[in-house]
């Protein structure tokens, strides 16, 4: 699914202009990498309700600023503590043919089909639920199935257990850390 979002540049900057936006129903946001950080404005409805969406936050956004089009990436975002509202994001300019580093969900499958489950009664713990993966900007993934139906009681399934899509790399085996991602406890 691809994301277009309709923003623009803000003119006033400081807490106050970030609160009267807010008020208005509008979101402060800010635009950096691959040139000079970029202080914008969005609809906060929008970026709430995309927000909910698994797919929004590993996508390349399409981020239409007064007319030009970047290709952004989901970096960070704050939510008010206790009401339901976005107070700023943080989107990240990409090159199209470098690669990033983004985090990255893992969905589990099949752990009730599983042998630890099914005959030896064992408990399926997720220990990691998102991973952070380098990759060309197209080659992202939405998410990383991670397949629990050979998982035996007292074993773990590891990062380098997980099948990857093409030109898609795990930032923690580069670095030599191959950290257990599920574990099946009797």
């Amino acid at each position: 699914m691809a994301y277009e979002l309709i923003a623009a540049k803000r003119e006033e900057m400081g807490t106050g202009a970030s609160r009267r936006l807010r008020h208005a129903g509008k979101l402060p946001a800010v635009v950096y990498g691959n040139g000079a950080a970029e202080s914008i404005v969005l609809d906060h409805n929008t970026i709430f309700y995309a927000l909910k969406e698994e797919a929004f936050h590993s996508a390349i956004l399409d981020l239409v600023i007064d007319g030009q089009k970047q290709a952004v990436i989901l970096r960070d975002f704050q939510n008010h503590p206790y009401k339901q509202q976005v107070l700023h994001i943080d989107f990240q300019r990409v090159d199209l043919n470098q690669k990033v580093n983004v985090k990255i969900q893992l969905h589990f499958v099949n752990a009730d089909q599983s042998e630890a489950v099914k005959l030896q009664g064992a408990k399926i713990s997720h220990i990691i639920n998102e991973v952070e993966v380098r990759a060309l900007p197209g080659d992202l993934p939405k998410f990383i199935e991670v397949d629990l139906s050979a998982i035996k009681a007292g074993e773990a399934v590891h990062l380098s257990d997980l099948k990857l899509p093409a030109g898609v790399e795990i930032a923690a085996l580069v670095r030599g850390e191959d950290a257990a991602i599920a574990l099946a406890s009797a």
